[in-house]
């Protein structure tokens, strides 16, 4: 049996990214909004190096994902700044030790998943490798 291809973790991706982008209003919380903001660019990211290499590490770490993507691309510095959600994979997950997240720190994590998924796209539709 094969793993998943990099069109269905970018379908994926692409399924966090509109939650994270609709699900505001009455009883949501932003942090699990931005949950799902960090769950789409990390998926988006994920379908990338499927897509190149075949293979992905199993982590949350956004360093570990882009160091790994630069040995096949070059990765823009608006995509680079994707590392600021990294606290939202692991910490706003759960009750307790995190702070209170703001509209504005809310609009920012949609945009940096955003920015992210829409280069992965671009990527997957070119094949380009530089």
């Amino acid at each position: 049996m094969t793993g998943p291809t990099p069109e269905l973790w970018l379908r994926r991706a692409r399924s966090n990214l509109a939650l994270a982008q609709v699900g505001h209003g009455a009883g949501v919380m932003l942090e699990d909004l931005c949950f799902e903001a960090q769950q789409a660019a990390e998926k988006a990211l994920k379908a990338l190096l499927i897509h190149l290499g075949g293979d992905y590490p199993r982590t949350h770490a956004f360093t570990v994902l882009l160091t790994r993507l630069e040995a096949h691309v070059r990765v823009p510095d608006a995509v680079r700044d994707v590392v600021d959600l990294s606290d939202y994979a692991v910490q706003m997950r759960y009750p307790g030790d995190y702070y209170p997240i703001s509209e504005e720190e809310y609009r920012r994590a949609v945009n940096l998943a955003t920015r992210t998924v829409t280069w992965v796209e671009g990527q997957l539709q070119s094949g380009d490798r530089e």
